[in-house]
């Protein structure tokens, strides 16, 4: 604001004395020190940090162009609607004083200057007015702007707790099932190995003595380590998720991955029995997506990705569409090749689309 109010100043002012000099060459040296002490005072107004200086020199200011339109020339009286804004400005008075303050210096005015000093006072308050604005808007935006970086490092730190919690939470999952597979191992199995363990001891004391007793302790002990074998496949057969959760899980990870890492509009839908897919089915259609992924962020420029699997009669649908540039001329890259040669190790095939953005299907045989 200092700046524009100096340069106003210093536009009035070399009109002044340009129209001084115009109308009377023979203006004597007050002239030149007058203007030169003005523009001292004025520059040093924005030397000082503090308001109260400012409001002084800036008080001086106005009483001196007054004192200068008085005792030298009227013309210098053109001066004080900037000076007037300048006092305002500095005491904080609302705006609408502003003006009120430059009018009410009109009774004061010699009427031959009266138009050319309501021109001043006009472009004057209509320039620092709109800088004013502007400045005001300016620091809104800049603490808007600080608002902001504030909100977004807060949200930064808050994604890395929730991060590091999710980590946590993952490794005390896993930390959970192991300690649950265990201890029904332990349960389980722990106990009808140690059955099976005491019916073979007696059985080998009894074997001399009473071969039947020790033929039936055996027989036991046979019954007890099938019931135990038996109920470890069940313990480990729990454990172990199916084929189908695994994939839909691993293909929903993709996705949630795309959509948190790329900005990206990743959607993922499934229609059939999923349970008729075996896990070589699943790898190729994991890798063939992953393959349609990265060619649609690399060349298609697509904003949002989607994912379909379907179980039909005798065939799994697969298929990786995009809404971005597709392509008028499906060229087969090393890419689509490699999805064709792992389609092709089960008997299925690979069709690309580039008619609507760029879409990839791989079918497989059930």
């Amino acid at each position: 604001m200092d700046f524009w109010i100096i340069s106003n100043k210093t536009a009035v002012l070399a009109y002044v004395i340009a129209i001084t000099f115009f109308l009377a060459p023979s203006a004597d040296a007050w002239y030149i020190l007058v203007s030169l002490f003005y523009l001292i005072l004025n520059i040093s107004i924005p030397i000082f940090k503090k308001t109260g200086p400012k409001q002084l020199l800036s008080i001086l200011s106005a009483a001196f162009v007054i004192g200068c339109a008085l005792l030298l020339d009227p013309l210098f009286v053109l001066l004080l609607p900037v000076n007037l804004y300048e006092v305002a400005w500095l005491s904080g008075w609302k705006k609408i004083y502003t003006p009120l303050l430059m009018l009410a210096t009109i009774p004061f005015i010699p009427t031959s200057f009266l138009p050319a000093y309501l021109l001043a006072a006009f472009l004057s308050l209509l320039l620092l007015a709109n800088v004013r604005i502007a400045i005001e808007k300016s620091a809104k935006w800049e603490a808007e702007a600080e608002s902001m970086r504030e909100d977004l490092q807060r949200l930064n730190r808050s994604l890395s707790e929730n991060k590091e919690y999710m980590r946590q939470s993952e490794y005390t999952i896993k930390l959970e099932e192991r300690n649950r597979i265990s201890q029904q191992i332990h349960d389980d199995i722990g106990h009808a190995m140690a059955g099976a363990l005491i019916q073979m001891e007696a059985s080998k004391r009894l074997l001399a003595i009473d071969p039947d007793k020790s033929s039936e302790l055996i027989g036991n002990a046979i019954s007890i380590s099938k019931e135990g074998l038996e109920r470890i496949r069940f313990t480990l057969k729990d454990a172990k998720p199916r084929s189908e959760e695994l994939g839909i899980h691993r293909l929903r990870l993709i996705v949630d991955e795309l959509s948190a890492k790329h900005s990206v509009d990743a959607t993922l839908a499934h229609d059939g029995d999923l349970e008729s897919i075996t896990p070589i089915h699943w790898k190729i259609i994991q890798e063939n997506a992953i393959e349609s992924i990265t060619n649609s962020l690399k060349y298609g420029k697509a904003s949002g990705i989607h994912i379909e699997i379907k179980v039909l009669n005798k065939f799994i649908k697969s298929v990786v569409s995009d809404n971005g540039i597709g392509a008028d001329k499906v060229v087969k890259g090393l890419g689509i090749v490699g999805m064709e040669e792992r389609a092709a190790t089960v008997g299925g095939t690979v069709i690309a689309d580039g008619t609507k953005g760029f879409s990839v299907t791989t079918l497989l045989p059930c």
